[in-house]
């Protein structure tokens, strides 16, 4: 690290479970971040202030009015621009010194071929069934570490599927992909603001566990978070080995 990054970086260095050696991987990493909307716009700002050097984001949509209530990585002249353009905008005015990516696309499985083999922790930032569980196949075929995280009206959850390790269940092992579940949305539930950026922060907070290889991250756990209540809960997960994704046979 040179003497700004030193500076810029020191009171992460002052904790001893990151220092210049976890700092530097840091320094070193690229995360994927899949959706630019409320939970990747806490979850990237974090990452890109903790000195994240690539960070590609990837988003489909546009900026809305409607998103202004909780997506604070995107203001009122965001309106109209595309949320990963908008988002980088944000990142590099917090962190000029780092790589920002950016694809406006929706994920597929083609694109996430193309990105996951150099890519070191996947955030899941979607608010979807379909596209989880087809970020999580992916994780799962190029073993990269998965920080899933999901909120709507007034309840949260963050979870960890690491493929790298033998013990960690996938998402699929929770909610198998064989299932019918009803899709909804902020848009006709309703979100409490400030929700998605305890969750997203969270994600950003276990990836950089992670990246780094310090404490417990999430595996094989899933915290839930309630708005209503203030309390958080926490689920112990096993891997299913009749799993469709993961499973012994697969």
């Amino acid at each position: 690290m040179n003497d700004e990054q030193l500076l810029r970086y020191s009171r992460h260095l002052l904790l001893e479970e990151i220092d210049v050696a976890g700092q530097e991987r840091l320094l070193n990493s690229h995360v994927l971040v899949i959706g630019a909307g409320g939970l990747g716009s806490a979850a990237a700002p974090y990452l890109a202030a903790a000195g994240v050097s690539h960070i590609t984001l990837v988003d489909h949509d546009e900026v809305e009015l409607t998103n202004l209530q909780r997506q604070i990585m995107h203001t009122e002249s965001s309106i109209g621009k595309s949320k990963v353009s908008s988002g980088k905008e944000f990142l590099q005015h917090l962190n000029s010194t780092i790589q920002i990516e950016t694809i406006q696309a929706k994920a597929t499985d083609s694109l996430l071929d193309e990105l996951l083999p150099s890519v070191d922790v996947v955030l899941d930032c979607t608010d979807n069934f379909s596209t989880r569980h087809l970020i999580n196949a992916a994780c799962v075929k190029h073993r990269a570490p998965l920080v899933s995280g999901s909120a709507l009206k007034f309840d949260g959850q963050v979870s960890v599927f690491d493929p790298r390790n033998s013990n960690s269940p996938c998402y699929a092992c929770i909610f198998s992909p064989d299932e019918q579940f009803e899709e909804v949305s902020c848009s006709s539930m309703g979100i409490f603001s400030p929700l998605v950026g305890i969750i997203g922060a969270m994600q950003a907070a276990q990836a950089l566990q992670v990246l780094i290889g310090f404490g417990e991250p999430l595996v094989g756990r899933m915290l839930l978070w309630n708005g209503r209540t203030t309390q958080i809960d926490e689920i112990r997960i096993s891997r299913n080995p009749e799993c469709s994704v993961c499973g012994s046979s697969h």
